[in-house]
């Protein structure tokens, strides 16, 4: 049982970042918290083998449950997770273009989304799957099941990856703030066909995006070393000190940094020694 990241095969891993698997059985489901998921430069394909769980949106009120494949797009708002007591997640977290390649659906109409994905694949298909990885909890026969449905999907797609797609990647793994014209340049787009582009492709504005990808190395560096202050933190994150961090948190999070970091210290995780990390 546990939190636990898995990287794809060679032949997918232009198109999938990394596989979350999340596996708890709680005997007392007294005391557990909810998962306060903030956002995250992240599209996801989510399966529920098991129990599934309960979305709460904190800004909107959106509340979502009982869905057993979930296909969501960026997040701008923290959401409330609520977990079963036989918890089994696999999640497919899609390299930024990945889920615009799989389904052709234009990344803004899916952001701050929770969609059931068999409004989107086969529920056939999913089903299947479903029942699969409700049988087991060895991850790398998991990953199998998961990746024949991928490469199916993705056999059938006619969007190609574009240089944008790979920036993009690039964005990722870097704290240093990337400018719009170079970023354009790059991608092999005017400054408006990149804007539109991206939005096309990754939901949101470029300029938010690193702001949300600021805030994940961040959120992350902290769960992986929590005695590490926030000012180093900031500094090393690519912020120009503790209070521009502070005001990335207060917008994406309503909180502090260290009112949301105990806030997540409450994570169902959190029972089992475990901190979202990778």
């Amino acid at each position: 049982m546990g939190l636990y990241f898995f990287p794809p095969s060679v032949a997918l891993s232009d198109i999938i970042r990394t596989y979350r698997v999340v596996n708890f059985k709680f005997t007392d489901m007294n005391g557990i918290q909810a998962k306060p998921y903030p956002p995250r430069p992240e599209h996801c394909l989510s399966f529920y083998p098991r129990d599934t769980e309960t979305v709460r949106y904190i800004n909107s009120g959106k509340t979502f449950s009982k869905l057993r494949t979930v296909l969501f797009g960026q997040q701008s708002e923290v959401s409330n997770r609520y977990v079963g007591k036989d918890f089994l997640l696999f999640q497919i977290v899609f390299r930024p273009g990945g889920l615009y390649r799989l389904t052709g659906i234009p990344s803004h109409q899916i952001t701050n989304a929770y969609i059931d994905a068999e409004t989107v694949f086969p529920a056939t298909e999913l089903r299947e799957i479903n029942e699969k990885l409700a049988e087991s909890d060895n991850a790398h026969y998991m990953i199998t099941c998961v990746e024949a449905f991928l490469k199916r999907r993705i056999s059938r797609s006619k969007i190609d990856i574009h240089a944008l797609d790979k920036v993009c990647n690039l964005m990722l793994s870097t704290e240093k703030k990337l400018s719009l014209d170079w970023l354009a340049h790059e991608s092999c787009l005017s400054v408006r066909q990149y804007e539109r582009k991206f939005m096309e492709r990754m939901g949101v504005s470029p300029k938010y995006y690193q702001k949300i990808i600021r805030f994940e190395h961040a959120f992350r560096m902290k769960n992986q070393f929590p005695k590490l202050d926030w000012l180093s933190i900031a500094l090393q994150c690519g912020y120009y000190d503790y209070q521009h961090l502070v005001k990335d948190y207060k917008t994406l999070t309503q909180q502090s940094p260290n009112e949301f970091h105990f806030i997540d210290l409450s994570s169902p995780e959190r029972a089992f020694g475990d901190a979202d990390t990778y």
